[in-house]
């Protein structure tokens, strides 16, 4: 029932008191679990209430609202949603998914016209459905503790263990333990901060570093992840074999030799078994984990008792180095003894290389996080009770091995002196030795079958990788314990790929792994996935020896922790508004801290396969930053780069302007970019890799929000297609006047705002309606006016190619599709609706707000047949040929194309600061105009023209512009020829037979304004002459004076200046502010 004050605000102002209220249609669903109230526009609520003015009577009557709460129950009761459009705040409106969004949108709470539609899209991956993952929700002990459990009590603590301490001793390895914790709990500070962040779904590692760093560190990151867990499980089987092959060999039974081969053969049936396990789903899954883990335990439990009891006197056991609890045991081993093994000489990084991939389970609850009912909170739980566990486990196995076994044992009863061991007088010690400083020196040997063999070490904590079996009170419990560990742990690992493998296939990052990613029955199963971890592990397995595999998995290991440190660290010195953790116990300098230690154990360990390692990331980063996958998840790079320009704009707005640092900042009229690419070309080819250039169209007629975006959306899709780095910007409701005034004053932000305004020509400007020819010179003059240069771009024939269907890298879809409305010259597209599902992101995008307005409203009945460009040239004009045809081919793509050895013709008439010089040299450095020399033309008073001509020279010089020809253009005062003269009189001629219009060229203008038209006529005619060759013609601009020169007059001066050249003109003219400097 609603609170009083809740009735009282209802929005939809209805007074119920009168008890008017005929119909109210309802729609509203009975289950009193779904409190999301929403209002369809078919649910229509009429009233036969007058209307009034009266405030207090508008409003929702209390008591009203409370006699219709106190009617009987067979009566009608009205809820607040048909009341109101409003929604309350329920969790379904804040959902990533594809499926309906509830909530009203700001149109239909604003009242705009038309109905909008909702499309209804399934949501794959929604909470109830069981499309993808595992129906089995698991707890923080069954989801989290025990897999890391399972993962950190692996190989290493029933075989290798004990080695570390002989080689390291008590100390170091308590350094090293102490070493790998505090990599562990930094990195599970981290991880567990980014895990509260909000939903985890599946995908473990890589979805977390994805959604937090984004696709390119995620990807990377997760490929090497999987690849480093499939090798882990590679190494956890070879200790199985190990240990089998152990077994075996103590009942004289072999499969081939008892060695790598058997290795090999069981290792490959093992991992078999172990995928079909997997496959099986997660019911076996976790059964099996509970028997495993129970079995470990116990294993554990009984070294501690056999070790505590101690030999008891057996001297076959003390003879292999168990001697019980000793004082100096412990003193003899709580040192180091480093020593030639396995091929190499050993030091404490290779040691710790050897020991780390026992600790690198923490990562196994994020694994599955997506099993988990809630991993905000299971993981942080289930992660740090493992760690305390595990990392106490192996503390007090160290001291319990530590002081209860030697180093070094023969095996032999008759080497014990009075039932112990003396360390210092074994021969088989002296012989090892002897073989680790390689001198000569004596051996001892002993007679065995009629052989006299040199006695070594075999028993001991720094020879035998049995010593656990040893000190245990039942020998056959710590095989169980070590194959329960280890197979465990290779099935954990092999159970993390698949899902991993999974997600990256779904986010489509990676094309070649999509085909491992298909799902497979009810539960969605990896069944591919499984047979690539296979292979994988199955070809590592095949190496058979651990230590080679060890410090290979760590490098991995390692930089994985390393990315999820670093990923914590970045998001909270970014702090954007998401980053909101639940989990406060972390630190982003601890976290720092982690990633540099991760970084440089990594190096310390191996250098090469670390290098290898960051090149291999570095390598996926770069695959993916080249395929630039479809992928929003709001990471941290976006609110970083967003903070990091907001910074740079601030700081640039206090920098005051140099002439040095002058780019040409271009503002393009060019309406829709598709209608005249050439125009956005020429604006590219004077902003690319330098400055800013924005397209900008002008709509007279308001068309709405969401079509507005949707129409800028496409012409930046336009243009990115195009590979055209620029802002596409829209104005509507205004006409082409006021609107590019507007733009002019508000496109840009700060210093990167627009300093050229470049438009095209406008051919028709002689048979047009009037305004359209004022509109044009008033944008010439309102640009001089805000201090902007101005750049005017004329082709042979026109700019229009909105026939034309350039090539494009993108299918055509239906989003593509345009009404051309045509309005002062200029083409503007108004968007057709349509969305389609593929439109959307995927279901973890986290809400890509680019795609939520997405207009579904079309104010445009058909669209325009796109042709190709024969069949358009042979449409637009019947008595158009091939070299027409082929003409206007080479105008669409002038710019773009590389340009053969010519000329680029500058006629800097007039000091403008410099601009018209500026920008042909700009286009001469660009790739595809390096043919083309410059060749500047200038006028001279004539007074002196050697002395002009050098002054000339020296001020290009100084200016440092290649030039391969300068000219100066003499007789510059002559009167024009007859025929251009005459063919100007034509020109204007319709203007000046109405000399009452405004718009009109009068005698007078004429007489006035004779001399300054001659000379307009006069550089035609040096244009025409000098520049019949060129491939670009630039001049300047003729200044657009309103009180002293009419707009047809104005015209026919550019008209004149422009005609009867095939290569492109441009008319360019600078604020008349230097933009070139002679001064370092």
């Amino acid at each position: 029932m609603f609170s009083r004050s809740q009735a009282s605000k209802a929005n939809n102002d209805v007074d119920i008191s009168n008890n008017k209220m005929s119909t109210i249609c309802e729609n509203v669903e009975q289950n009193g679990n779904n409190n999301n109230y929403n209002v369809n526009e078919d649910d229509v609520v009429t009233s036969n209430v007058a209307p009034t003015t009266n405030r207090r009577n508008s409003r929702l009557s209390i008591r009203g609202f409370g006699s219709i709460l106190g009617k009987k129950r067979d009566e009608r009761k009205f809820s607040l949603y048909q009341l109101t459009n409003e929604s309350l705040p329920r969790l379904d409106n804040y959902r990533a998914s594809k499926r309906n969004i509830k909530r009203p949108s700001i149109g239909e709470m604003h009242g705009e016209p038309g109905r909008e539609q909702r499309l209804p899209i399934p949501d794959p991956l929604s909470e109830t459905g069981t499309t993808t993952g595992h129906s089995v929700k698991l707890g923080w002990i069954m989801g989290v503790m025990i897999p890391c459990l399972l993962n950190i009590w692996g190989v290493m603590l029933f075989l290798r263990l004990s080695w570390v301490i002989g080689e390291s001793g008590i100390l170091q390895t308590l350094a090293i333990i102490a070493i790998s914790a505090v990599v562990c709990v930094v990195t599970t500070l981290s991880l567990s901060a980014i895990c509260t962040n909000g939903e985890v779904k599946s995908g473990g590692v890589y979805f977390i570093i994805s959604r937090s760093l984004g696709p390119e560190f995620g990807a990377s990151v997760g490929v090497v992840f999987a690849f480093a867990n499939a090798v882990a499980a590679s190494m956890n089987t070879i200790g199985f074999c190990e240990s089998l092959n152990d077994l075996l060999k103590q009942n004289d039974l072999k499969i081939i030799d008892n060695g790598i081969n058997d290795i090999r053969i069981v290792g490959v049936c093992a991992i078999l078994l172990l995928t079909f396990i997997c496959c099986v789903g997660m019911e076996w899954e976790t059964k099996a984990q509970n028997f495993l883990l129970a079995t470990i335990i116990i294993a554990i439990f009984n070294f501690l008792i056999g070790a505590a009891i101690g030999p008891l006197g057996n001297e076959e056991y003390i003879s292999k180095g168990f001697v019980g609890f000793s004082w100096d045991v412990f003193k003899e081993n709580f040192g180091s003894d480093y020593r030639f093994s396995e091929g190499v000489q050993q030091n404490s990084f290779s040691v710790f290389a050897i020991y780390f991939p026992s600790v690198t389970g923490i990562q196994a609850g994020a694994n599955i996080c997506g099993d988990l009912k809630d991993p905000g909170a299971a993981i942080p739980k289930g992660t740090f009770w493992a760690l305390l566990i595990s990392m106490s486990s192996y503390v007090i196995f160290t001291f319990f091995a530590g002081s209860a076994a030697v180093r070094d044992a023969s095996g032999n009863v008759a080497d014990l002196v009075n039932g112990s061991i003396i360390s210092s007088s074994l021969p088989c010690k002296l012989n090892n030795v002897c073989n680790f400083i390689q001198k000569k020196c004596i051996f001892i040997y002993i007679y065995i079958n009629s052989n006299y063999i040199i006695q070594t070490c075999e028993f001991g904590l720094a020879n035998s990788y049995s010593v656990m079996q040893l000190m245990s009170l039942w020998e056959p419990l710590i095989y169980a314990g070590c194959f329960a560990a280890t197979l465990s742990t290779a099935l954990t690992n092999l159970l993390s790929v698949p899902r991993l493998v999974q997600a990256l296939g779904i986010d489509q990052i990676y094309p070649g792994l999509i085909f491992f990613s298909k799902p497979y029955g009810k539960h969605g199963e990896p069944y591919r996935g499984y047979v690539l971890t296979f292979i994988i592990s199955a070809g590592f397995l095949l190496i058979g020896q651990l230590n080679v595999i060890a410090p290979l998995i760590s490098t991995f290991y390692l930089a994985s922790y390393a990315l999820i440190n670093f990923c914590t660290f970045h998001a909270a010195f970014v702090k954007p508004l998401g980053w909101r953790p639940t989990f406060k116990y972390y630190n982003l300098w601890l976290s720092l801290f982690g990633f540099l230690l991760c970084i440089v154990i990594m190096f310390l360990i191996d250098w090469m396969a670390s290098l290898i390692t960051l090149v291999i990331i570095f390598a996926l980063y770069l695959v993916v930053m080249y395929r630039k996958p479809e992928a929003n998840w709001g990471s941290t790079t976006q609110a970083q780069q967003y903070k990091a320009t907001l910074t740079s704009v601030y700081r640039l707005q206090n920098v005051s302007d140099h002439v040095k640092n002058y780019n040409p900042q271009v503002l393009v009229l060019s309406g829709d970019p598709k209608i005249r690419p050439p125009l956005i070309d020429f604006g590219y080819l004077l902003t690319k890799q330098n400055s800013l250039m924005f397209v900008g169209n002008i709509l007279p007629k308001s068309i709405g929000y969401k079509n507005s975006q949707k129409i800028i959306k496409e012409g930046q899709k336009y243009l990115d297609e195009r590979k055209i780095k620029a802002f596409y910007t829209l104005i509507d409701g205004f006409n082409m006047d006021d609107g590019v005034k507007i733009m002019a004053k508000c496109t840009g932000l700060g210093k990167m705002s627009p300093n050229i305004v470049l438009i095209g020509y406008k051919n028709n400007w002689f048979n047009c309606r009037k305004e359209e020819v004022e509109t044009y010179f008033n944008i010439l003059y309102n640009s001089f006016s805000q201090r902007l240069g101005v750049v005017i771009l004329r082709l042979n024939n026109g700019l229009d190619f909105s026939g034309v269907k350039l090539e494009c890298t993108t299918p055509t879809t239906p989003m593509q599709d345009f009404q051309i409305v045509r309005t002062f010259g200029f083409n503007n597209p108004v968007s057709v609706a349509s969305v389609t599902a593929s439109e959307l992101l995927h279901v973890d995008s986290n809400l890509n707000l680019a795609s939520l307005d997405t207009p579904n409203i079309g104010i445009a009945e058909s669209e325009p047949n796109l042709v190709d460009l024969n069949e358009f040239n042979e449409n637009r004009n019947d008595n158009s040929n091939d070299s027409v045809n082929t003409l206007r081919s080479n105008m669409l793509t002038v710019f773009t194309r590389k340009q053969p050895k010519s000329t680029i013709d500058v006629f800097w008439l007039y000091d403008d600061g410099g601009l018209t010089m500026l920008l042909p040299h700009i286009i001469s450095m660009r790739s595809n105009w390096k043919q083309c020399d410059l060749r500047i033309f200038a006028l001279s008073h004539g007074k002196d023209e050697k002395a002009e001509e050098k002054s000339m020279a020296n001020l290009l010089i100084k200016f440092r512009i290649q030039y391969s020809e300068l000219i100066m253009l003499k007789g510059l005062s002559d009167r024009p020829k007859l025929e251009t003269i005459n063919k100007h009189k034509s020109l204007i001629q319709n203007f000046c037979q109405q000399a009452t219009n405004e718009f009109s060229i009068t005698e007078h203008e004429l007489r006035s304004l004779e001399e300054k038209t001659w000379r307009q006529l006069r550089i035609h005619e040096l244009i025409v002459e000098y520049s019949f060759k060129a491939s670009l013609v630039v001049m300047s601009l003729p200044m657009p004076r309103r009180e002293a020169i009419s707009t047809p007059l104005y015209m026919s001066w550019l008209e004149m200046l422009t005609t009867d050249i095939k290569c492109p003109i441009v008319l360019a003219r600078g604020n008349q502010t230097p933009v070139l400097t002679f001064y370092s």
